[in-house]
């Protein structure tokens, strides 16, 4: 097995309890991004899927639908950690592994078989998506940092596309915007998504070390690695039909249902 997808499911959630197995248009959560990943494994090849757990309700519910799933420790800090624990539990060595956060249901299987290729590809350490912003996406992009500072993260790259910095600022600072605008084209400005690819032994090496400092500060775990000297490959990708980052309160549910009427239902495609 090349690459093992890996769908962490945590049952607890402060703001929305059980959200693995919340309601949207007629399937769980779980459920969605599971098939997401079921749909990369397939056209990447030599790849396989999981929803790694921590509570009976979510296997038992996985089971039924005929979903992998494996059991890990509930006490393990993230997402990230519950991804290595999974191929553990499965006894695999896959030379990479997804981390498809399992709040996020609408991550085109295009983005997770990007990110895998890339990790298998470049070179690097961990690989991860990011749509380019046009202006008009830049504005309302702002609009909304206006009123919610800490959502949405943007990050610079160096020519080859390996991550120079990810910040929860916008970045880069454009001292010449006005300038930009009138060439036309997108803006410089990249917004991060969060699903990443790691080598296995590069995600082996991540866990184990501790937290960063600025890691800490900008509440960023792709820190970590650059903080640690290890490389990070950006890859660029079309934004998808429904673009929600995540799903965490019940609003948020409300609205990706609304967007499901509106656009129609991606795993329906």
């Amino acid at each position: 097995m090349q690459t093992l997808i890996v769908v962490p499911a945590r049952y607890a959630s402060t703001r929305l309890p059980g959200k693995p197995l919340v309601m949207i248009a007629g399937r769980t959560m779980v459920s969605r991004v599971a098939a997401m990943a079921a749909q990369a494994a397939d056209t990447l090849g030599n790849a396989r899927h999981v929803v790694a757990t921590d509570d009976a309700r979510i296997e038992t519910h996985c089971q039924d639908l005929g979903i992998p799933v494996v059991m890990t420790d509930p006490d393990l800090p993230s997402g990230t950690d519950r991804a290595l624990a999974a191929a553990t539990a499965l006894g695999a060595a896959p030379e990479n592994v997804v981390n498809l956060q399992g709040d996020s249901p609408f991550t085109p299987p295009a983005h997770v078989i990007a990110v895998a290729q890339a990790a298998r590809d470049s070179g690097a350490d961990a690989a991860t998506p990011y749509v380019r912003l046009t202006w008009d996406a830049l504005d309302a992009f702002r609009k909304h940092k206006a009123e919610t500072p800490f959502s949405g993260t943007t990050l610079v790259h160096d020519e080859a596309g390996r991550a120079l910095w990810f910040s929860k600022n916008l970045i880069p600072a454009m001292r010449k915007e006005a300038a930009l605008r009138e060439k036309g084209g997108p803006s410089p400005v990249c917004r991060h998504i969060g699903l990443y690819a790691y080598r296995l032994d590069a995600l082996r090496r991540y866990v184990s070390l501790p937290e960063g400092r600025y890691e800490q500060l900008e509440g960023l775990e792709q820190l970590r690695l650059l903080e640690n000297g290890m490389s990070i490959q950006c890859v660029e990708v079309e934004p998808g039909q429904i673009a929600i980052p995540g799903i965490d309160t019940a609003e948020d549910v409300a609205l990706a249902e609304r967007l499901v009427a509106e656009h129609g239902d991606p795993l329906e495609a």
